[in-house]
């Protein structure tokens, strides 16, 4: 299995991207990885680190699309980016499996969607980052968190069934899928949600049960949370910032007394228990959901311990064939929306 790393996206590429990948490797047997970019700068970084260099490809790309470029024209435009090349690669290499960039979130999207190809029947795909929960060793589906601001109702029914094949294809049991609302009363919510409710509720492969609130996305009762990319974007973004700050404040309270010092250093080992359970940075980035093979966007931001996250969930996913999942699913549901 080979997997693709856009070695120049992000904001601390090249060397982060570069020590997350060697890291996944030295982690973790049976891939190799193909650093994306391009070769002379990636062959200096390299000469840095200790990790079996049989494991380790550089794949040619001379240009790199930033994030203040326009996604659609500069797919088009710069045919020899890191995140082109790859998406190339991608598609007529069979021996690869996966790419992870934490470049252009929208060229990332662009590239995907018309270089690789949507699954069959999958009207837009969605991304679907895994956040963790409450409840040890279970995660959230959230989808879509930023790729369709606007929605059609047969989107959210796809994103349904998209997000419960990716939960049972990682051996979650008949998921729980939940629709994001305003309340927990099947009549709450906008337009979107009052069409969509129904339909899901009759869908006859997927466990609906039924609405729920934003402040219940952590809480582990839930495996799917469906929602357009506008709502599922805010509430992605507010749970990391909410998780953020709530770490920050218990630093500095606890710092800020010499008594709470004292208290801390008891209490060090649960705090860093909570911070490595709850901060979303290292869990990996959001898989592109309904395209052809693996995709994984990881953070703009991401540093090392991300990527290494990132690098090693795409290799579990491309092996879980989460792809494969979404045809069954969607080849085994009829949706029929009432106008």
């Amino acid at each position: 299995m080979k997997i693709l790393i856009d070695a120049f996206g992000g904001d601390n590429a090249p060397d982060e991207i570069i020590a997350g990948t060697i890291d996944a490797v030295n982690q973790k047997d049976g891939f190799t990885a193909v650093l994306v970019g391009i070769p002379e700068i990636i062959e200096q970084k390299l000469a840095d680190y200790t990790f079996d260099k049989s494991r380790i490809e550089i794949l040619p790309a001379k240009d790199v699309i930033t994030c203040e470029e326009e996604p659609t024209k500069a797919v088009r435009g710069k045919p020899d980016s890191s995140i082109c090349v790859a998406f190339k690669e991608l598609k007529e290499n069979d021996e690869v499996s996966a790419f992870v960039s934490a470049g252009s979130t929208g060229a990332v999207l662009v590239g995907a969607t018309l270089k690789l190809g949507r699954i069959q029947g999958v009207n837009r795909p969605a991304l679907c980052p895994v956040l963790p929960t409450l409840i040890d060793g279970k995660s959230v589906f959230l989808l879509d968190s930023g790729a369709n601001a606007d929605c059609k109702p047969i989107n959210l029914c796809q994103f349904a069934l998209m997000g419960s094949a990716y939960a049972e294809a990682l051996g979650v049991k008949n998921p729980k899928v939940a629709l994001l609302s305003n309340g927990t009363e099947d009549e709450k919510g906008n337009m979107l949600n009052h069409t969509v409710f129904p339909v899901l509720k009759n869908l006859k492969t997927i466990n609906f049960v039924g609405n729920m609130e934003a402040r219940e996305i952590l809480s582990g009762e839930y495996d799917v949370l469906v929602t357009d990319g506008f709502a599922g974007n805010v509430a992605l973004k507010a749970t990391e910032g909410a998780i953020g700050t709530l770490l920050k404040l218990i630093k500095k309270e606890v710092y800020s007394t010499f008594r709470g010092k004292m208290g801390g250093l008891l209490l060090k080992p649960a705090f860093s228990n909570i911070k490595n359970k709850m901060d979303y940075a290292d869990k990996g980035g959001a898989l592109f959901l309904g395209v052809n093979k693996t995709v994984i966007k990881a953070h703009g931001s991401a540093k090392r311990s991300a990527i290494t996250g990132a690098v090693l969930q795409a290799v579990l996913y491309a092996e879980s064939g989460v792809a494969e999942a979404i045809k069954n699913k969607l080849a085994g549901e009829e949706i029929i929306i009432e106008q």
